[in-house]
């Protein structure tokens, strides 16, 4: 027994793809890649928390004028961009704002811009 096209439109043999997790079915277009485009934007994210860490704890040592507003940056962009390393971004705003208090100190204890341990 066969099924003409109607019967077969009605009774499909696989069933409808499901929404994507926090959308309507009635949100999204066919072909439209939601799940696609989320991973590579939050593997971003991570990427620029994990960046803004490491470059607010190196602007501890050096280039703290440079390298405190780029940790700055990065980790609001992280964190705007929903990052799943959330404390790394927090911890690199927090050792960039550090970057620039310590920055701050050193200029009001020699009047310069430039700073050295040696004196």
């Amino acid at each position: 027994m066969q099924l003409t096209a109607e019967k077969k439109a009605a009774a499909p043999d696989e069933p409808a793809p499901a929404a994507p997790q926090g959308t309507e079915a009635g949100d999204i277009a066919p072909g439209d890649t939601v799940a696609e485009d989320a991973a590579p934007r939050r593997k971003d994210a991570d990427g620029m928390a994990v960046a803004s860490f490491v470059l607010g704890l190196l602007g501890l040592l050096v280039l703290n004028v440079f390298l405190g507003p780029v940790a700055i940056v990065l980790a609001g962009l992280a964190l705007l961009r929903g990052t799943g390393r959330r404390g790394r971004a927090l911890l690199g705003l927090g050792l960039g704002i550090a970057d620039l208090v310590v920055l701050a100190a050193f200029v009001t204890a020699d009047n310069t811009l430039s700073w050295s341990i040696a004196g």
